[in-house]
């Protein structure tokens, strides 16, 4: 499977994953489309907005609490270990549009969270920024200010940090080799990091159990989890 790559795998000074909700969902923590999309019979999806936020803090944030727990109990799985062990031999940055940190518990080092993270809060007035791992017992949060905290996330909608956007479109333009695991490539603008890989003559590989709407534009399309493929892919820069 790997042949027609490998030699171009093996010569990579860096190597960008672009992560979506796929790898995490194989660390037991579900997605916010199919049959993983309700919660208390709410579509995720529509809660996951500023408009639901506002008509209702308090349920946005008991759905965001149960995420949390959720997300706190979750361990990376041997796809995350396997990007995180990636480094010991080539330079690895990863753009995620994952909120859990997983990466980063694994031991991945170069990490863009490209939709923000569920440990961090936010005010919706001022200024106010914090990180927090325990779950509120009061909900809506309130800031000092007296406004209601959210979460420090990218809800639908919403703009990216261009800070970490900018970097994203760095690092893209710059690999030599692009993974994109466990992501649909349906959300804007994340979907557009294998163009820019692209320009850049970069080895584009997909790991995806199904067919996304980038398929073709592929190098390589491993129809895998990450979980299982990840771990065999790195072994081919073992062999450097």
């Amino acid at each position: 499977m790997y042949e027609q790559i490998e030699n171009q795998v093996k010569s990579a000074k860096k190597v960008v994953f672009v992560t979506g909700a796929g790898i995490s969902q194989e660390s037991g923590i579900p997605t916010f489309r199919g049959k993983d999309g309700l919660w208390r019979n709410y579509d995720a999806m529509k809660l996951a907005t500023i408009d639901a936020f506002y008509d209702n803090p308090k349920l946005v944030w008991e759905w965001y609490n149960e995420r949390r727990q959720n997300i706190f109990n979750s361990e990376p799985n041997l796809g995350h270990k396997a990007i995180a062990e990636l480094e010991n031999f080539v330079k690895v940055f990863v753009l995620t549009q994952n909120i859990d940190g997983l990466h980063q518990k694994a031991g991945s080092s170069n990490v863009l969270e490209l939709h923000g993270s569920i440990v961090k809060i936010k005010c919706t007035v001022c200024d106010f920024k914090d990180e927090l791992l325990t779950e509120f017992s009061n909900l809506p949060p309130l800031c000092k200010c007296g406004n209601i905290l959210r979460p420090d996330v990218v809800w639908f909608g919403e703009g990216l940090p261009q800070d970490v956007w900018q970097e994203a479109i760095i690092q893209a333009s710059s690999c030599d080799v692009m993974i994109i695991a466990g992501t649909s490539l349906v959300v804007s603008p994340a979907n557009t990091l294998p163009i820019y890989a692209k320009q850049n003559n970069a080895v584009l590989i997909e790991i995806n159990p199904d067919e996304t709407i980038m398929s073709s534009d592929m190098d390589l399309s491993i129809r895998s989890t990450s979980a299982v493929a990840l771990p065999e892919l790195i072994s081919i820069f073992k062999k450097q």
